[in-house]
């Protein structure tokens, strides 16, 4: 019995060793960071593209997109998520970190403390990006408003409030491929690098796993809404059957087809998104349709 024990608790050691290390935070490696420099400009169409401000813009501050002080709540099946302060305020914010630090937050979900952030940050869509474009946006982050609003923590059910489980979750689910393939026009190409690595539509479009990993296979085919109030609509299948001038014109100025004023938590989606050039928006429109097809 005695060695039975000592077989259990050795092969118990080694599980957590292995465990411990399999969900240890992963940043990228520094070859891949070096030589990297942001540009202002570009980052602000990053900004724009990314959609930072539709979740970071404090809940009573819609008059203010640049003031990025957080607070807003997201409810989901694991507890609510609250969105934390990413204003250059060194203090309560982002204004410390290191371009480097900034884009493996972003990129790979790991913070300058190295714990995982959890995938309510869609570092789920941009790890598929390219650092270069997450420089340029750093340079611009970097010139707004500072603000002193301390960041909340989130309120999560046991076991998930346990950060480094997260690293499981990643090493199971988080991918940096396309999900969309095959051959595409110049266009739809950007499209897609716009829609499933900037502005992270699947996030909100597309279903979810019982842990909270997207379902490729039901790509933009709609979802619950997390709040428990409502469907986020399909944007691919039978469903949806707008065309590309309807998406992009849709995009451009928040009417639907049916000249619907667009609401909810798509509006700030929007508002965001119409800083973009009408190529852009072209594109985002192009690839929605090919990804349904």
């Amino acid at each position: 019995m005695r060695k039975l024990l000592l077989g259990v608790a050795v092969i118990g050691v080694i599980g957590g060793a292995a465990l411990w290390v399999l969900s240890a935070p992963k940043v990228l490696d520094a070859t891949t960071l070096a030589g990297l420099s942001g540009d202002i400009a570009e980052g602000e169409a990053i900004f724009h593209a990314s959609g930072c401000g539709s979740c970071h813009i404090a809940p009573d501050r819609d008059a203010d997109p640049l003031i990025l002080s957080g607070g807003r709540e997201f409810a989901s099946d694991f507890g609510t998520f609250v969105a934390p302060n990413i204003s250059p305020d060194p203090e309560h914010g982002i204004g410390t970190w290191t371009a480097e630090q900034f884009i493996n937050a972003v990129m790979q979900g790991v913070s300058p403390d190295g714990e995982h952030y959890y995938p309510a940050f869609p570092y789920t869509s941009y790890t598929r990006a390219d650092p270069q474009d997450f420089a340029h946006l750093y340079a611009f982050m970097m010139t707004l408003p500072a603000d002193a609003t301390p960041s909340q923590p989130h309120d999560l059910r046991f076991p998930f409030n346990i950060r480094r489980s997260v690293g499981l979750w990643k090493a199971m689910f988080l991918r940096d491929d396309w999900v969309v393939t095959g051959e595409l026009s110049a266009e739809e190409e950007r499209g897609r690098y716009l829609s499933e690595a900037l502005s992270h539509c699947a996030e909100c479009h597309t279903p979810r796993n019982a842990l909270g990993a997207l379902d490729h296979d039901r790509w933009f085919l709609g979802a619950p809404n997390p709040s428990g109030t409502g469907r986020i609509p399909a944007i691919a299948g039978e469903e949806f059957t707008w065309t590309a001038f309807d998406i992009s014109a849709y995009l451009e100025t928040g009417l639907t087809p049916d000249f619907d004023v667009v609401g909810g938590s798509m509006a700030p989606v929007v508002r965001s998104l119409q800083n973009l050039e009408k190529s852009e928006l072209d594109a985002i429109a192009a690839y929605i349709l090919r990804a349904g097809q």
